[in-house]
């Protein structure tokens, strides 16, 4: 304490002087000048909780490494280790104060880390905090690390977390259209392309194809994920490995792929992997695919339940709040809005960490903040959107089946199950007369002569029509007799 009682400080000293730390906090003074350094995005490192536990692991399999190995002290490691798991289980996530937005590669998230875990140890051996001549941030929670490799790794290891987070949500949110796909299999409806009708399909063909590609992207995601599980621990400052025993390379990992059961590998070459950002580009454009793809399905609910009188109208989405202040009655589609809107932004932060992989310099990528930042936003915000999608949206479709039937009676687009049958010629006939006189397509042709009733029904049922039964049959002989006289009846 300074003496003070009243301002309740306590002094700390680096390498550019003494200042006053809170006497309650459990970070210093370097997390203190990082404060006053980067108020810039006003976002603690502590809003990314798997960041926080990714960091308490890291040090955790460091503290137990060097133990092992020999080069700390089994009462300083043990308390370093219980300090990590307190963190690891959601203790002083508010310790964690530093913008996660800075400069100096993350310098100032590690050292944050190494006082929170040394003064929170300290208290476990009964000593008070600030007593670092028994126990250091640098000297002990961060022996053989540097910022270079404890930060990227850990970062990594946050990315796993928020992976299989997100492709469980996107799992869940794939199984709900799914589900709508199954309700809706007998629900015909005109398939579109270029927004101009094209032929029949059903409701659930087309639910089903959202369920479908959606799954796609999560093994995609999936196969990213072992990428992040490759680290760099040991490598220290450049890759060189100064300061490290040479046997804590293997132990660290060896640890840390125990307190994270992950299958952790050490990267083959750590000069390369010290200053490569790679894989972040890779899960960044991975999140970003998914994320258009979701965000042109939310496109697609938007279009077929837009109106309800004056659009298609395909669909009802759930009605989740009033949509305008003027218009009563108005309810308007926020959910998908919603996830268009975590697309947008994800796209953004996809193009934030393309140039800030390309911007690093020689051996290090001093831009791994903004990468983290970046992604472990979108990755948030994605399987947030997905929940939400899935909760206040999907699961409350309901297809407006009278609209649509009337729709496949009249559309020419069903003329085109029957030219197999009747010949090109007379089904663009028949598609004339059905769209200048709105006259349903069967009674067309039946009327034509051009085939009889039970065999129209037959052709333009569901099965048939949305092709999950796949016949033709033999084209029979239209004659021009036949023409004449359907030509004649019109």
């Amino acid at each position: 304490m300074t003496g003070n009682e009243a301002a309740q400080t306590r002094t700390e000293t680096d390498s550019l002087g003494s200042r006053e730390v809170p006497a309650d906090a459990y970070w210093g003074i370097n997390t203190l000048r990082a404060l006053e350094n980067f108020p810039i995005a006003s976002v603690p490192i502590a809003v990314y909780p798997d960041l926080i536990e990714a960091l308490a692991t890291v040090k955790q399999a460091a503290a137990r490494a060097n133990k092992a190995i020999g080069v700390l002290d089994a009462e300083r490691a043990d308390a370093i280790d219980r300090a990590a798991q307190e963190v690891r289980d959601g203790a002083l996530r508010e310790q964690f104060v530093v913008d996660i937005v800075q400069g100096g590669a993350g310098t100032s998230t590690n050292m944050n880390t190494n006082e929170v875990l040394a003064n929170r140890a300290l208290e476990l051996l009964g000593r008070d905090k600030g007593d670092y001549a028994y126990l250091h941030p640098i000297d002990h929670v961060n022996r053989s690390q540097s910022t270079n490799d404890t930060y990227p790794t850990s970062v990594k290891l946050a990315m796993i977390l928020g992976v299989r987070r997100l492709t469980d949500q996107l799992s869940l949110l794939s199984d709900a259209f799914a589900e709508r796909g199954r309700a809706f299999a007998d629900v015909l409806k005109i398939g579109r392309t270029q927004l101009q009708d094209a032929v029949p399909m059903t409701l659930g063909q087309e639910f089903t194809g959202f369920a479908h590609t959606i799954q796609e992207d999560v093994v995609l995601l999936r196969t990213v994920m072992p990428l992040l599980a490759e680290t760099n621990l040991g490598a220290t400052a450049i890759g060189t490995g100064i300061t490290a025993d040479p046997q804590y390379r293997d132990e660290v990992r060896r640890q840390l792929q125990v307190a994270s059961g992950l299958d952790i590998v050490t990267a083959p070459d750590l000069i390369e992997a010290t200053s490569d950002a790679g894989v972040f580009m890779t899960l960044s454009g991975t999140v970003k695919r998914s994320a258009a793809k979701l965000s042109k399905i939310c496109n697609d609910l938007r279009l077929l339940a837009s109106g309800p009188q004056a659009g298609l109208g395909e669909i009802t989405l759930p009605a989740r709040q009033a949509g305008s202040s003027i218009m009563p009655g108005k309810v308007n589609p926020v959910i998908p809005e919603v996830v268009n809107q975590i697309a947008f932004a994800v796209a953004g932060a996809d193009t934030t960490v393309t140039m800030a992989a390309e911007g690093g310099q020689l051996q290090l990528n001093a831009f791994e903040p903004i990468i983290a930042h970046s992604i472990l936003q979108s990755l948030q915000w994605m399987a947030s959107g997905c929940a939400t999608l899935r909760e206040n949206c999907v699961t409350g479709i309901e297809a407006n089946e009278a609209k649509l039937a009337a729709q496949v009676d009249t559309n020419v687009g069903v003329v085109t199950a029957l030219t197999p049958y009747i010949g090109y010629a007379a089904a663009a006939s028949i598609a004339h007369t059905a769209l200048t006189t709105s006259t349903p397509i069967a009674t067309l042709v039946t009327a034509a002569g051009l085939m009889e009733e039970d065999q129209v029904q037959r052709v333009l049922s569901p099965a048939r029509l949305s092709g999950i039964e796949l016949a033709t049959g033999a084209i029979p002989v239209v004659t021009e007799e036949m023409l004449d006289r359907a030509a004649r009846e019109r």
